[in-house]
């Protein structure tokens, strides 16, 4: 019997990646709605309360707005959803792009990397994006949400373009997306935590807790609440060679992303009872302008991919780039040592497979030229373009 760990262990890091995240996340999200439902209390030293129902049972929340008089007995402490889901969104990151970096990250066309290299520069992504979104919050730009929203998002926009030039499009997305994630965890690792720990410590010792550390941890908390979405989008990106298989695939990013933070602006001003129709028009007008982008651009493809008079649409003409560059993994008994099984169950060892399997050809290597992975075998652009034309032409025998 033969087990393949490092197949388990990704199951199990991504596993643990996303449940960890899911709790992060919601209890991000339900603070955020907890703060936008207070309203002023009846009696009592809160700055705020709500009343909800869940369960089957009643529930009275109260906030102060810097501390209680007295340290309760029992507190609870929200930070190990965040870290845990950095943690292994980070594992993951090292084991399917750092190590895998010739088949997952590195695009010879673009740049010549050693896997090395290219790990080098991911990393320094992601400190480097810390580093200069933490300098723009305690910069004078700081003090005004949307003008540092906007600093920052032109930060990313651009870190996109850049890694876009660099890596695989795919690569360069998840780059993107764990730029910031590190940012959100960084929040809660030397922000908030930090400041929750000195208001604590304040108490314990019979001080008044200083206010600005309430209200830069608070900040930096709404900072995270508007990212999560781009983040989530990034998550799922890879299956999606639509979104990164674009010409200009850190302009789809940004529109996406931007997208992810005009719906969830859309959430928080309705939690606030606030008039939401403005915000909802910008958001749909995001998601619009992104899908009649990547839909222009693909109408507007060069000919040759489909034109009958660039060589033959048939079955013998196409049979060999599937021989040569495909059928060593994507076959019922793969030959070639790195899988024991079809990919995805995707076989395109004979007529009939590949012809099921036509439009998720077309999709990850025509359009999206991302396979076969890392292209180790030169997979040329004229012979994506025969595949292209075959597929255009119904796959014909």
């Amino acid at each position: 019997m033969i087990i393949d760990w490092s197949e388990w262990l990704n199951l199990a890091i991504r596993w643990f990646h996303l449940t960890a995240g899911i709790a992060w996340i919601g209890s991000s999200f339900y603070f955020v709605w907890l703060d936008n439902h207070l309203v002023p209390p009846k009696s009592g030293e809160a700055s705020g309360e709500v009343w909800s129902v869940h369960g089957g049972g009643f529930y009275h929340k109260q906030k102060y707005r810097v501390a209680p008089s007295q340290m309760p007995e029992d507190l609870h402490w929200f930070m190990w959803e965040a870290y845990t889901t950095w943690i292994t969104g980070f594992l993951l990151l090292v084991l399917v792009y750092w190590v895998g970096a010739a088949s997952f990250l590195i695009d010879p066309a673009k740049a010549a990397l050693t896997p090395l290299q290219a790990s080098g520069v991911g990393a320094a992504a992601l400190v480097g994006g810390w580093l200069v979104y933490d300098c723009l919050c305690r910069s004078p730009l700081g003090r005004d949400d949307r003008t540092l929203g906007s600093a920052w998002f032109a930060v990313l926009v651009a870190a996109a373009w850049g890694l876009c030039q660099i890596f695989s499009a795919r690569g360069a997305y998840l780059h993107v997306g764990a730029m910031i994630g590190t940012a959100m965890v960084g929040n809660v690792f030397f922000v908030i935590i930090p400041n929750q720990r000195k208001v604590v410590a304040a108490l314990v010792a019979g001080q008044v807790p200083d206010p600005a550390l309430g209200k830069a941890a608070k900040s930096r908390s709404l900072h995270n609440n508007y990212m999560t979405l781009p983040v989530l989008f990034v998550m799922i990106s890879h299956h999606y060679a639509i979104t990164f298989g674009a010409g200009r695939p850190w302009l789809v990013l940004a529109l996406l992303g931007l997208t992810g933070v005009a719906v969830r602006h859309v959430f928080n001003l309705r939690h606030r009872g606030q008039p939401t129709g403005r915000a909802m028009a910008v958001a749909a007008v995001l998601a619009l302008l992104s899908v009649t982008y990547v839909s222009a651009e693909k109408a507007t493809l060069p000919a040759r991919a489909t034109s009958a008079a660039a060589g033959p649409a048939d079955w013998a003409s196409v049979q060999p780039i599937f021989a040569r560059h495909c059928v060593a993994c994507h076959a019922e008994k793969p030959t070639s040592g790195l899988v024991s099984a079809p990919p995805l169950g995707v076989m395109l060892d004979s007529y009939d497979h590949a012809r099921q399997f036509a439009p998720r050809v077309r999709r990850v290597a025509v359009d999206a030229e991302i396979m076969p992975l890392g292209n180790t075998i030169g997979m040329t652009r004229a012979e994506r373009d025969a595949l292209g034309r075959w597929i255009a032409a119904g796959a014909p025998e």
